[in-house]
């Protein structure tokens, strides 16, 4: 009896690291869906790779269910071998400045829509002794200023994979967390900031641009050297080992520093890097004198 072929779905595969990841999928011979919002960034996976598109919204309980039926359809049967949640949302605002629809977004795609594609395929993954990965990142551990509701996402979904992992003991399924550092991808938020933000003062512009170019801006990782590395991660998980694997650009060093460099360094180095040195000293100074009158 030849061993059945096994199945991999990437989410977010339209762009980035989910596109790149359901390429390396394919060229190790696996069986690959590939799921996003939008069909046609897909098409050259399925004409030059021959992996399986799909539209596939994950804030949206109908759509992931309907991947599920469909997994089933394709593959003749109820095995999903690897699940990688990778699909997301950006959302660089400062704290003050995000609106309730903005934060929603974020969190519903980031974090509700990974606890939603985990809860509907996991019978699946549990028949196939699976692994559910998760593109964790850096900025769930460094406070990088104005992404506050993304960096919390993230931090979210770090503590959701430690916390899955303990509970799919039970069932040999395993689970990793890929924490990103630098990656090329187009996740780049290109909204400005509201003209009502208490932080559009001289100087802004340079420091948010510095923030929302951070990866593209500092040598980041090509997606497809990424994606090698994540593949080869799942591929090893059946074997035991670690939840976090690091991964991008400086993410080992991003995602240790806290631990020997105390944080008010890190914040100082942060404020230097993002040029808010002359901005925090402006609205120091400002808000000093409207309190004093």
């Amino acid at each position: 009896m030849s061993e059945r072929q096994k199945v991999a779905l990437v989410t977010g595969a339209s762009s980035g690291i989910g596109y790149a990841t359901a390429i390396e999928f394919a060229k190790r011979g696996y069986k690959v869906f590939a799921g996003a919002r939008r069909l046609e960034p897909m098409q050259k996976l399925k004409d030059e790779h021959g992996v399986y598109i799909f539209k596939l919204d994950v804030s949206d309980l109908e759509s992931v269910q309907n991947a599920k039926k469909l997994i089933e359809s394709e593959t003749g049967g109820e095995y999903l071998d690897f699940l990688y949640n990778n699909a997301g949302q950006s959302c660089t605002f400062p704290a003050t400045d995000v609106t309730d629809a903005q934060m929603q977004q974020c969190f519903e795609v980031n974090v509700f829509g990974c606890i939603r594609t985990v809860r509907e395929l996991i019978p699946l993954i549990i028949n196939a002794k699976g692994v559910i990965g998760f593109t964790g990142s850096v900025s769930g551990i460094i406070p990088f200023p104005f992404s506050c509701i993304y960096s919390a996402t993230k931090a979210a979904i770090h503590q959701y994979a430690a916390t899955l992992r303990l509970e799919m003991y039970p069932f040999d399924v395993k689970v990793i967390n890929i924490i990103t550092g630098g990656v090329k991808t187009d996740i780049e938020d290109k909204r400005s900031l509201p003209s009502t933000s208490i932080y559009n003062v001289p100087g802004i512009d340079e420091a948010y641009n510095a923030r929302r170019q951070m990866a593209v801006k500092n040598n980041p990782m090509p997606a497809e050297v990424y994606a090698r590395k994540v593949v080869s991660d799942f591929e090893n998980a059946r074997l035991g080992g670690t939840l976090n694997h690091y991964r991008g650009k400086m993410s080992t060093f991003l995602g240790h520093v806290l631990n020997f460099v105390p944080r008010f360094i890190v914040e100082a180095a942060l404020i230097r890097k993002f040029h808010l040195v002359g901005i925090f000293q402006y609205l120091k100074e400002k808000y000093s004198k409207e309190k004093a009158h």
